[in-house]
């Protein structure tokens, strides 16, 4: 289910019936049509286990179930949205950057010591993000938040990116983040806040990478 850009902060989705997508509980904007709305129980697509492990993880960010036959126009906060399309990969991302996603994908929970060990675990200090992220899996689109706007960097074999921790939005394919200390890079770039740690990522995919250092 493909979510049309009305704008950077605005995004439409068209159902029909039989499909079904999740949102942030609050993001509806407005809508055409015979459309519902109702508060998620059951974690999304992964069911009672993946509600049962965000919660757990702290990653409780409420959902609603939208069904029916009509257009939903989304957003929230006045952030810019970014839509990303997945063809079978896995996205990873912080569960309160979601704004709505494809019913059909499968919604899970990560933890982030498992990508990269124990440095995967100082991320999530470091960042202020939980030590877990949510995983969405499948074909399908995502509609994910960030300030400032997004742009998206391929990695490749042998070509790694590396990344501010603060400006990190989310990042899909096979790939390997560690979080590695760089003394003096923050003071070289002008910033000088102390927090000489840059996010390193390797492999096949791509990351995306917000305009700004701000949280939502």
């Amino acid at each position: 289910m493909p979510f049309r850009e009305i704008n950077s902060k605005m995004v439409e989705a068209t159902l029909a019936p039989g499909q079904k997508l999740f949102s942030q509980r609050g993001a509806m904007l407005a809508y055409r049509g015979e459309v519902s709305f109702t508060p998620n129980i059951q974690g999304g697509q992964g069911g009672v286990a993946s509600m049962i492990g965000r919660r757990v993880a702290g990653e409780s960010t409420p959902l609603m179930t939208v069904e029916g036959s009509g257009t939903v126009m989304f957003g929230h906060g006045g952030h810019h949205i970014q839509v990303i399309e997945l063809a079978g990969d896995t996205l990873y991302v912080e569960a309160d950057r979601l704004l709505a996603f494809d019913g059909t994908l499968q919604q899970g929970t990560m933890f982030m010591g498992s990508q990269g060990g124990v440095m995967g675990m100082v991320r999530g200090q470091v960042t202020g993000q939980g030590l877990f992220t949510t995983t969405l899996k499948g074909h399908g689109a995502v509609a994910v938040m960030a300030h400032g706007g997004v742009i998206e960097l391929p990695i490749t074999p042998g070509r790694d990116v590396h990344v501010d921790p603060q400006a990190y939005v989310a990042h899909h394919g096979e790939v390997r983040n560690k979080l590695s200390t760089a003394v003096g890079w923050r003071d070289m770039v002008g910033r000088g806040s102390g927090e000489a740690f840059q996010l390193e990522l390797s492999g096949s995919g791509a990351v995306y990478v917000q305009a700004s250092e701000e949280k939502l």
